[in-house]
């Protein structure tokens, strides 16, 4: 089965969400492909880096209230292992970074690269928006940070990554995490292991009937 997941590397509820997912595929006896596909909450230029904190604070209407909704986001990820730091997470226009994930798909690092990009927003303090320190992370998962760092200052991927930004659009998807089972099956949210793994049983279940 193919899993497809619309996620942007920004989204503390999509980290979530797939750590989530990979608990659930422990229980899974089923085979399955995975394919990230990209999706940004906000495709506004971010021209200098910025405490995240900061940035969202009118978003959220004020800096406590962005504050305390972080620390609930951040008991939630505790509870699925994953270590989230606001106070360092910096605002990033996100469009390189699936760029680079692409390019990883092709190169046969995709999860690695996703993994690391979450890790580096969410925990280390990384501006993902660098190409600098988008470069620095493909050397991290065994690419090469030199042919990485051409890629991005290339045009490549650019139009690809634009029409699939603009085909999650056409296809109703407007909140992230969204995870497409098998083609036609839409699971939203950073669901419970127990959900996505009943999902993926039921899809399972109707796509072997079909045959």
């Amino acid at each position: 089965m193919e899993i497809e997941i619309y996620a942007d590397v920004v989204c503390p509820w999509c980290y979530i969400g797939k750590r989530r997912l990979e608990q659930a595929l422990t229980s899974y006896d089923g085979d399955v492909t995975i394919r990230y596909r990209p999706f940004q909450l906000d495709p506004t230029p971010v021209p200098e880096p910025r405490p995240l904190v900061d940035a969202l604070a009118a978003k959220f209407g004020g800096h406590d209230r962005a504050v305390q909704m972080f620390s609930h986001v951040t008991g939630v990820a505790a509870g699925v292992g994953l270590t989230l730091d606001f106070d360092r997470a910096v605002a990033a226009n996100t469009f390189d970074a699936h760029r680079l994930v692409s390019w990883a798909t092709e190169r046969g690092r995709a999860a690695e690269m996703v993994e690391a990009l979450y890790r580096a927003h969410f925990t280390d303090g990384v501006d993902v928006g660098s190409r600098d320190a988008l470069a620095a992370l493909a050397g991290e998962v065994g690419l090469d940070a030199t042919e990485a760092r051409a890629f991005l200052d290339s045009d490549e991927r650019v139009a690809e990554v634009r029409a699939e930004l603009a085909a999650a659009r056409e296809l109703g998807v407007s909140s992230v995490p969204t995870f497409v089972l098998a083609g036609k099956y839409a699971v939203t949210g950073a669901q419970e292991p127990e959900t996505l793994l009943a999902a993926l049983n039921e899809v399972r279940r109707r796509e072997t009937a079909d045959r």
